[in-house]
């Protein structure tokens, strides 16, 4: 039996071992912190949960390419899990309406493409502000999970196959060589496995920077916002950069933000106040409401939105999946079975380097 060790637990990883169990493997991850923890920094948990990339017709075909089946899989997922593990991962359908300004010849011609239901509608038939009156486009089919819950109940279903999770545990920067046989940690012990893939999202580049692999990844801070209005909305909002998401508890989310600040993961009150004030121009009776939680999380930032899916350039039993940026949770299904694939020696059914980096 093929030993795979995983290294980063967030939803990248954690579907990569579910592929790799599927396929009959041993599976070991290696997490720095704790996988599915909402106290970590990463972006795994902390993001809003769209499985939409956003505005598509803006993104490269490849990144469309990862993202195309994502609400499927995870409809069929949540059902799964929920099944297996009684853990409800809150998927839902709840659509997108998206507010001007953006380009609509674009939006429109790219759903049409695609086959994506969309319509013209007016921004007040959905009881929130369109600060232009121009008409919103409609997208009644786009779903949400909600990311901490997904992760607890990936955590639960790979606890049950015998996944190895070493929690709480750093490796040091890898050192070029023609095969790894062992990966030392921080504090020197040495993990063993027959094959290793790296899905540390942010983390990746550190871990690989004194090896062949040149990633161009880096941290992005998004900090986000949660309220629990008294009348929530029933669909995604989103304007401009900026995004309102409905739980299926009541509770709602606003975000999210940009920054280029390293690893700081903290949150700040000029950003507080700048969600605030977005979030209260869309949706006016939030005015009165108070804000629950603020928090934030790093995203792997790449240009283009480009993960790199792939076998390492000079380490013959290394493979790389990582660097999703704004879409790990909804590239997370495809490129675990493109990395699979490399890792078990066999052909991917599509193409690698059609949908990502490969370096």
């Amino acid at each position: 039996m093929t030993h795979v060790m995983i290294i980063g637990g967030g939803i990248v990883g954690c579907m990569t071992a579910m592929e790799l169990v599927n396929r009959g493997c041993r599976v070991t991850i290696v997490e720095r912190n704790q996988i599915a923890s909402q106290t970590s920094g990463e972006s795994s948990w902390a993001g809003g949960g769209i499985i939409f990339p956003l505005l598509p017709w803006q993104y490269s075909e490849a990144v469309n390419n990862l993202t195309r089946d994502g609400a499927n899989f995870y409809r069929e997922l949540s059902q799964r899990l929920l099944l297996e593990t009684g853990v409800d991962a809150h998927f839902a359908q709840s659509g997108f309406l998206l507010l001007p300004a953006f380009d609509k010849h674009a939006a429109v011609s790219w759903c049409e493409k695609n086959q994506v239901p969309a319509q013209t509608v007016k921004a007040s038939a959905f009881k929130v502000q369109s600060l232009s009156g121009e008409d919103a486009l409609w997208l009644p089919t786009i779903c949400q999970v909600r990311p901490p819950y997904l992760m607890q109940a990936m955590r639960k279903w790979l606890e049950q196959h015998n996944v190895t999770m070493l929690e709480h545990t750093q490796l040091a920067p890898l050192q070029e060589t023609q095969q790894l046989n062992e990966w030392q940690t921080v504090n020197g012990e040495k993990l063993s496995a027959d094959q290793f893939v790296v899905t540390s999202g942010a983390w990746s580049f550190d871990l690989l920077k004194e090896t062949s692999a040149k990633l161009n990844i880096k941290p992005m801070r998004g900090q986000i916002l949660l309220y629990q209005p008294k009348h929530n909305l029933e669909q995604m909002v989103y304007r401009e950069g900026f995004y309102m998401i409905p739980r299926l508890d009541g509770y709602l989310l606003a975000g999210s933000t940009l920054e280029d600040v390293g690893f700081d993961n903290g949150i700040t009150e000029a950003v507080r106040d700048e969600l605030r004030i977005k979030a209260e121009a869309i949706m006016p009776e939030l005015k009165n409401q108070p804000i629950i939680k603020h928090w934030s999380g790093l995203r792997p930032g790449t240009p283009e939105n480009l993960p790199t899916i792939s076998a390492h350039p000079t380490i013959k039993n290394l493979f790389l999946n990582t660097g999703h940026f704004r879409y790990g949770l909804t590239m997370a299904p495809a490129s675990a079975k493109l990395v699979t694939a490399l890792i078990l020696g066999e052909e991917p059914r599509i193409d690698a380097t059609a949908y990502a980096y490969v370096c």
